[in-house]
């Protein structure tokens, strides 16, 4: 499989690797990555991939081949599309487990304020007390990921989901074989979260006093 990916991304170059595929429960669902050593391939996966069309399947040891090879100059294929779409509607049936009560809250507050209450609710979770990646959204998993050190500030977290779930809602674009997350249509319904400014101030202020009560450097964050 992997030789036929190439082939179909690379039509003009020989085929000369020694390319595994190893399935692992050890991953989430659907995630994947690719290790290349000399002319040595090995993909790992979940084994959430097995049964997947062959055509999306294509897809993902296309674009995990970009990553091998570090192409800068992208092309779009059929299959990296497919698979890009594939995993934009993941959520759709991804199984949704139980919630913290604080999650719970300012998901009902965001999705009522600023979606009309039409937002389907993912899977939502605290991560670890982390500085400089604030929140996160899988569409792998459906999930919500917010950083532990904002646990009691409310507003904060309000704002953090919020931002997740324009992800979930505006998914991502892909453009000569990458994918777009923050796009202009993204930053411009970003903005329209009531009070952003002082939020994010606050956000710098509870980073910096974290970071100078244990000593560390400050880095820039991302959400």
């Amino acid at each position: 499989m992997i030789r036929k990916a190439f082939c179909l991304l690379y039509p003009e170059k020989e085929f000369v690797f020694d390319a595994k595929i190893e399935f692992s429960g050890r991953f989430k669902p659907y995630n994947a990555n690719i290790r290349k050593k000399g002319n040595q391939l090995k993909i790992r996966l979940s084994r959430k991939w097995k049964g997947v069309s062959e055509e999306i399947f294509i897809g993902l040891i296309q674009d995990l081949l970009y990553r091998a090879f570090r192409e800068k100059d992208r092309k779009a294929t059929v299959n990296i599309d497919l698979y890009n779409r594939f995993i934009s509607n993941i959520h759709l049936a991804t199984p949704k487990t139980g919630a913290d009560a604080f999650l719970e809250s300012s998901f009902s507050r965001v999705n009522e304020k600023y979606f009309f209450g039409l937002m389907d609710k993912p899977n939502l979770a605290w991560g670890s007390c982390s500085r400089r990646t604030l929140a996160t959204y899988d569409f792998h998993t459906d999930t919500v990921t917010v950083s532990s050190l904002f646990r009691e500030h409310e507003d904060v977290v309000d704002y953090l989901v919020y931002h997740e779930l324009l992800h979930k809602k505006l998914k991502f674009r892909s453009r000569n074989g990458r994918s777009f997350h923050h796009t202009p249509e993204f930053r411009k319904k970003e903005k329209a979260f009531e009070g952003m400014a002082p939020v994010e101030k606050k956000i710098c202020m509870i980073l910096k006093n974290k970071t100078l009560k244990y000593g560390l450097f400050l880095s820039k964050f991302r959400i």
